[in-house]
């Protein structure tokens, strides 16, 4: 039995197989002299696709192919060589990325609805019109402005900051840590306004007005961190309303005053409201101290915005220009398009994803972040621009739009929203110091009488703007800022 069972030939050990392809059983092609092609073969996805022989052995290795194995078959040492051997055969062709989904996809409705609640509360100056009736400071401009506009600087730098810091402990301990943030940090910013409307001297309706601007502006910024801002859209109905019968006509002085109150009392409630209803959702997690330095950037960013604001509305008056008016239409161009301005930063950080994903190098991934970043400002600068030309020919009584002032209106705008794309990305003192910059610098050039402010805005923001432009174009081609 032994002899006859020696006269039978042994059965040849079967081809290697991948794990993937064992399910069917493949014919050895009658060219493939060499078993090392038909492994090519079968395995000629994955060495195509390797950018090193390492990944091939270990895709040998994870299919459990022996070192004993591979040199009887193949007649190589061992699995590094055997995936060099591939490696060397097989040429390259890496596959093109399948589609992704992209995280900063957002629909422009919203932001539509973000410009009307920073764009409507402007009417309420003008239904506060009689709570500043008297005679003109020496400016021209009416009684208390100097307060108006101090505590709404700091208005503005104190929210910018307290929304950073809210922010912050809405992404790490929910609706019930932001809440608990602004709870304190609302009202005692309120308080700082109101204060600094009373120390230029000026008449109790004025300082009324000014704290009641102060309470709606600290109320919005809850609401809107919390992301309510069609409750806010709704509270803001009455100053609404009084914007349009004011267009309309002349409406008795005590329906305005109640109008303001409407709103700034449904305001101060709502937000009282949400503060409450997210404090119950649960205590948030421990979290670890945010000292307040992280936030100081933020508020200077926003005081430095809006010293160049002031001055874009009212360097001509400030500077007793003969004829001169407020810009009041520029900066009604300039609210109404940080809805846009919001929704093109969103655009930009999606749209600079997928640019990082077709690049297969650093200068291809240099050149895409540029191309994006210039399409996005442009955008922005052209929706600036028709905006301009919309609020001045729907407000014929302030300056006339010429070149220059659109030119100027635009360097801000540049201004404004390469800084909030640097913020975006978590790089804030920049930012800071080139708009606190920039605002002194036409501070300076208004108290020296150095040029017009028209043309000192042009300059100084195209420069701020230039640099800021250098700093977003080296950040977004950096892999590690798309993380």
């Amino acid at each position: 039995m032994s002899g006859l069972l020696r006269l039978v030939p042994d059965e040849p050990e079967p081809a290697y197989e991948p794990a993937a392809a064992r399910a069917t059983v493949r014919p050895r092609p009658t060219w493939a002299a060499d078993p090392v092609d038909e492994l090519a073969q079968q395995l000629a996805e994955v060495c195509a696709a390797a950018v090193h022989p390492d990944e091939i052995a270990a895709v040998l290795e994870a299919d459990g192919l022996t070192g004993e194995q591979i040199t009887e078959r193949y007649g190589r040492a061992d699995a590094f060589e055997l995936a060099a051997e591939l490696y060397a055969r097989v040429p390259r062709s890496h596959p093109e990325p399948g589609p992704r989904p992209d995280p900063w996809k957002v629909t422009p409705g919203r932001f539509v609805l973000r410009a009307l609640v920073f764009t409507l509360p402007g009417f309420g100056y003008s239904l506060a019109a009689p709570l500043m009736a008297g005679a003109r400071d020496g400016y021209g401009l009416p009684p208390g402005t100097a307060g108006l506009v101090a505590s709404a600087l700091v208005a503005w730098a104190w929210n910018q900051a307290l929304a950073h810091r809210a922010y912050l402990r809405l992404a790490t301990g929910g609706r019930s840590a932001a809440a608990r943030c602004l709870q304190w940090g609302a009202p005692l910013g309120a308080l700082l306004a109101a204060a600094a409307a009373v120390i230029p001297p000026g008449l109790p309706g004025v300082a009324a007005f000014a704290a009641g601007q102060a309470l709606y502006l600290a109320a919005a910024t809850v609401l809107l961190v919390l992301g309510r801002e069609r409750l806010l859209l709704l509270m803001l109905a009455p100053t609404a309303a009084g914007g349009a019968a004011l267009l309309a006509g002349r409406p008795p002085d005590a329906l305005r005053i109640a109008l303001l109150l409407a709103t700034a009392g449904g305001v101060l409630a709502a937000a009282a409201h949400e503060v409450v209803r997210a404090r119950r959702e649960g205590k948030p997690p421990a979290q670890p101290a945010l000292s307040p330095l992280a936030s100081l950037p933020y508020g200077l960013f926003g005081l430095g915005c809006g010293v160049l604001t002031t001055l874009a509305a009212l360097g001509d008056v400030l500077r007793r220009t003969p004829g001169a008016t407020t810009a009041g239409a520029a900066v009604i161009a300039l609210t109404l398009s940080m809805g846009a301005a919001e929704w093109l930063l969103y655009r930009c950080r999606g749209t600079a994803l997928a640019a990082l994903a077709r690049s297969t190098t650093t200068a291809g991934l240099k050149l895409g972040a540029a191309r994006v970043l210039s399409l996005c400002l442009a955008a922005y600068l052209a929706a600036l621009a028709l905006l301009a030309l919309a609020t001045g020919a729907l407000w014929p009584d302030g300056p006339p739009v010429t070149a220059g002032r659109t030119a100027s209106l635009l360097a801000l705008g540049a201004v404004l929203w390469t800084g909030l794309l640097l913020q975006a990305f978590g790089v804030a003192w920049l930012p800071a110091l080139v708009c606190l910059a920039a605002a002194g610098a036409e501070s300076a050039a208004a108290v020296l009488r150095i040029s017009t402010p028209v043309t000192a805005q042009l300059l100084v923001c195209t420069a701020a703007a230039a640099c800021l432009l250098a700093a977003a174009t080296a950040l977004l081609s950096r892999i590690t800022a798309h993380r």
